[in-house]
């Protein structure tokens, strides 16, 4: 079974900059796996913490739900990382399980975020947590004797809030519209953030629009992603 990973800091990220890559390879057989770094429980649960009575551990175990809830929808399986939120505080445990993952599952491709953004720096650094496991999984020296298969895989950026504010140029326009439905319905678990609903649908229109205007497919709604290696390729077209 082809598998793919997603390498996210917080819940709100996959399903708003990732939700359709992952329910169109679950649609087509592929074994989607999650890794959330946090809950998102400082930073991204503005409506959380409005609730009377709000506490870290309630806001939490808020997220960790709807953070299920989307991925089951999606098709994939997610694994927490509890790392803190704003900022992630990673660990040598972390880093040793990441390192584990990528050889169990051996991912045909990697999604995470871009390598900048100023407005949130728990972006580049799971970013950066991602790349770089990925290399150490490679080594034979770490944990030597381990039985495993593994290829690095590509690596895909998905968009930021902000592109231009990130040093952000895709070269990937994905179509998702047969995936478009369970996408928005995973955008209404994220109760949290119920004021971005809007706002990324409006990018998914924008990248459908690019995606048309640029290839001739048509398509109504689009992921926007940047390659991050090169590819290896035998003829241009």
């Amino acid at each position: 079974m082809k598998t793919g990973l997603v390498v996210t800091a917080h819940p709100g990220d996959f399903v708003w900059r990732a939700g359709g890559a992952i329910a169109l390879h679950a649609k087509k057989g592929y074994r989607m796996k999650i890794v959330c770094m946090s809950f998102g429980e400082r930073g991204e649960s503005q409506f959380a913490w409005k609730e009377k009575g709000a506490t870290l551990e309630s806001v939490k175990a808020g997220r960790k739900d709807e953070a299920e809830r989307a991925a089951k929808l999606l098709g994939a399986e997610i694994e927490f990382f509890d790392c803190g939120d704003y900022p992630l505080k990673l660990t040598e445990a972390h880093f040793d399980r990441m390192v584990d993952i990528y050889r169990e599952l051996n991912p045909s491709f990697v999604l995470t975020h871009a390598l900048e953004d100023p407005y949130n720096f728990d972006h580049p650094n799971a970013a950066h947590f991602a790349q770089e496991t990925r290399v150490v999984a490679q080594a034979m020296g770490h944990k030597p004797g381990a039985q495993y298969q593994y290829s690095a895989p590509p690596v895909f950026l998905f968009e930021p809030h902000q592109p231009e504010q990130c040093n952000y140029k895709p070269d990937v326009l994905l179509k998702i519209d047969e995936v478009w439905k369970e996408k928005y319905e995973a955008f209404q678990i994220l109760a949290a953030q119920k004021h971005l609903w809007g706002y990324y649908e409006r990018v998914a229109l924008n990248r459908g629009i690019q995606g048309s205007r640029n290839t001739g497919v048509p398509m109504t709604y689009g992921e926007a992603y940047q390659r991050l290696f090169p590819t290896v390729a035998e003829v241009l077209a």
